[in-house]
């Protein structure tokens, strides 16, 4: 969409398995469905987002790899169109070697940044599916971002390490990236009936509360509703390199992902509407963030 900002969304979390992926690709289809331009960049050398959406890692000529590798290389011919409103920048095995390769190089930490500003506002939505550590290729992602979504389980030592990923925000937006800002989490696998789960989401909710009152990136970061609930048909799809909505659009997974990408949508236009359409930052944490 033309004169828009490009949303940028880091999707991170540190501890595999939690939604991360699943969540990156099903949000993006979601954005996408809502008629908005929308691009994953897959960053992780597994390389699941790609196969999720189709693109068979094995079969591609370039990836994500020559974008960070090569600053002169055209960042358009790698990326895959999925449908009219959704593409992907798929990954390969050998971009594990990236970090590598680029460690004596004096940019590497903006490499992903100047690829992404290249395309010139072609995406209005762009998520980057972070790997599962802090190295290179997340630094890349957190300077190029301007909002961090957090996937996890509703799990005590889940929320734990919430606490050390948010300490790594912090410290790439103050060395790195000082716009950077947490819009906050997502309730992955999420089961209503558990007295613990219960109790976990009640303590990050009033972590998040608390935070309201000191200056960090996830000042304004909350829960983001609706929870993605349990389902087998979220496992299901990206063994068929399709989205949930392509898979079993009738699915609680289609449900929950559909709404939820339609609750930020509307965040989103709203907070465009309000300032004029000059801001890149999260709906969330308008109050105090600076402009981009």
């Amino acid at each position: 969409m033309p004169d828009r900002p490009v949303r940028l969304i880091a999707m991170m979390n540190q501890k595999g398995g939690v939604g991360k992926t699943t969540t990156t690709v099903n949000l993006a289809a979601s954005f996408a469905r809502g008629g908005r331009s929308t691009l994953v960049i897959d960053l992780d050398p597994q390389a699941h987002a790609s196969l999720h959406l189709g693109v068979d890692a094995d079969a591609i000529e370039r990836s994500v790899y020559d974008v960070l590798i090569d600053p002169a290389f055209d960042v358009a011919s790698a990326i895959h169109k999925v449908n009219d409103r959704l593409a992907v920048l798929p990954a390969q095995t050998d971009l594990a070697a990236a970090e590598t390769e680029l460690a004596q190089v004096p940019d590497r930490q903006r490499r992903l940044e100047k690829a992404i500003a290249s395309l010139n506002g072609k995406y209005e939505f762009v998520l980057l599916d972070c790997p599962p550590s802090l190295g290179l290729l997340t630094i890349n992602a957190l300077a190029a971002a301007r909002e961090v979504i957090i996937p996890m389980q509703a799990h005590f030592l889940a929320l734990q390490g919430v606490g050390k990923l948010l300490e790594t925000v912090k410290l790439v937006s103050g060395a790195v990236n000082p716009r950077l800002r947490v819009t906050g989490v997502v309730l992955c696998m999420h089961d209503t009936s558990s007295t613990h789960t219960r109790e976990v989401v009640i303590d990050l909710e009033k972590f998040f509360e608390e935070a309201r009152r000191q200056e960090s990136p996830w000042r304004f970061a909350r829960v983001l509703r609706p929870a993605i609930r349990r389902n087998i048909k979220l496992a299901e799809c990206p063994s068929f390199g399709q989205t949930i909505f392509d898979y079993a659009p009738d699915a609680p997974g289609a449900a929950d992902y559909g709404a939820l990408g339609e609750s930020l949508l509307k965040e989103w236009d709203a907070l465009l509407a309000k300032r004029g359409g000059e801001v890149v930052v999260l709906p969330g944490a308008q109050a105090g963030a600076p402009k981009g």
